[in-house]
């Protein structure tokens, strides 16, 4: 499990109503194949995804694929708009950094033509496309992955994964009910480290002693772990990505820092690349919080089914987090009275609220509608549970306490949002 990424991850794996951003302007609307503008008049529609295929975020971007197609398989089943209507994503690269994103945007929207798009995994990825390209120009975006806090402030941005501010101040109670009285925290330097690190140091009931950012991408972080050692912190908390903490792992382990302090982090440092890529005990007792999904829910049971069966290897929430972007997408296809990003725009939140009938798939939701049913008489339970974006745009969360045993991710208590 991984998240709010901003710029990288782990295993194989980012705005309706009077938001003034996502609803105004004209958007082009995509060739099909019929005349009609309904969109349920029409065989194909074509949305778009902007992923982190390459770059440090390319772990994350890859379940995210897998969770994408096996929610597009489920969708196209049942057909969109009609029994055999059909639903295609055109994928562009993040490359898992902010310029790179605004470009893949600018593609899907200005020459593609699409009137949504899912994006992206890193926060400041997300932002950045939203600012730049989504806002004011009549597309609706909705964040894979983003946990970012500063995406709230931003209500025509959707997400499927929750904010991350319930996160952090869950890291700072648990932390501080673990006994400690004094933290480092280094954090990467972008959107998601800035705003996590912030909810954390506001809600630590101790002292933070050091809490300084650290770049992605270097080749060694000793200068900012030699720091860390220099104070009297009994707990060392990372917010950072997979590549950035198999760094860390390593040179602190050489250094012998690891047996003086307790480790702590986030989603962002579960990653089985590291623990494939440091050595054994080198993490052994190092405890977080991660974004969760609903073990004992009859819809994720089935995706984790589907997921082992297509791949040979077990979920994150990251993948349903995707999966559920998806269906979410289709859903307001189906709901809407014609494939633009006004409309769409219209209902898209409405499919997730808690007045509507509960449906846990894409096939159910697209039942009611088709029956009559109005878009709020739909409440889409995601595989990664509850989504209900409310008025800014977030899902409720549920979190989990995680650590590492004989260098293997295990699991414990939930946390709620």
């Amino acid at each position: 499990m991984a998240g709010c990424l901003e710029d990288a991850e782990s295993t194989p794996t980012s705005g309706g109503g009077d938001t003034g951003g996502d609803s105004g302007g004209d958007a082009t609307e995509m060739e099909t194949d019929t005349e009609s503008e309904d969109s349920g008049g029409q065989s194909s529609y074509t949305i778009g995804m902007v992923d982190a295929l390459t770059g440090s975020l390319a772990p994350y971007g890859k379940r995210n694929q897998r969770g994408k197609d096996l929610a597009l398989a489920a969708i196209n089943d049942a057909g969109v708009g009609s029994d055999d209507g059909q639903l295609d994503i055109t994928v562009e690269d993040s490359e898992s950094s902010n310029q790179a994103g605004v470009t893949a945007a600018q593609k899907l929207v200005e020459q593609n033509g699409v009137p949504l798009f899912i994006g992206a995994v890193g926060s400041g990825v997300s932002i950045a496309m939203y600012d730049s390209v989504t806002q004011g120009a009549g597309v609706v975006q909705i964040s894979q992955n983003s946990t970012s806090p500063e995406l709230t402030s931003r209500p025509g941005l959707l997400r499927t994964s929750p904010s991350g501010s319930a996160k952090g101040k869950a890291l700072a109670q648990f932390i501080s009910d673990e006994g400690h009285d004094a933290v480092a925290v280094t954090w990467v330097n972008n959107d998601y480290g800035s705003g996590l690190s912030g909810v954390f140091a506001e809600s630590f009931e101790g002292d933070v002693v050091f809490n300084e950012p650290h770049d992605q991408g270097q080749s060694s972080y000793s200068g900012t772990l030699t720091k860390m050692a220099s104070t009297n912190a009994t707990a060392w908390l990372f917010l950072t990505y997979a590549n950035e903490m198999t760094v860390m792992a390593n040179e602190s382990f050489d250094q012998g820092y690891n047996t003086g302090v307790d480790y702590y982090g986030a989603e962002s440092t579960v990653a089985e690349e590291i623990l494939a890529n440091t050595p054994e005990g080198s993490l052994d007792g190092m405890k977080g919080i991660t974004e969760s999904a609903p073990a004992d829910q009859e819809n994720y049971q089935n995706f984790v089914s589907q997921f082992e069966s297509e791949y040979d290897q077990t979920p994150t929430v990251w993948a349903a987090y995707a999966y559920d972007a998806v269906t979410i997408a289709a859903l307001a296809i189906e709901a809407a009275d014609e494939f633009t990003g006004a409309a769409l725009n219209e209902v898209v939140r409405d499919v997730t609220r808690p007045e509507g009938q509960e449906v846990y798939s894409f096939e159910e939701g697209a039942s009611i509608l088709r029956d009559g049913g109005s878009p709020s008489d739909v409440n889409y339970e995601g595989v990664s549970g509850p989504v209900d974006l409310d008025e800014n745009g977030d899902p409720p969360g549920l979190y989990q306490v995680y650590s590492v045993q004989d260098h293997e991710y295990e699991y414990g208590d939930y946390v709620t949002s």
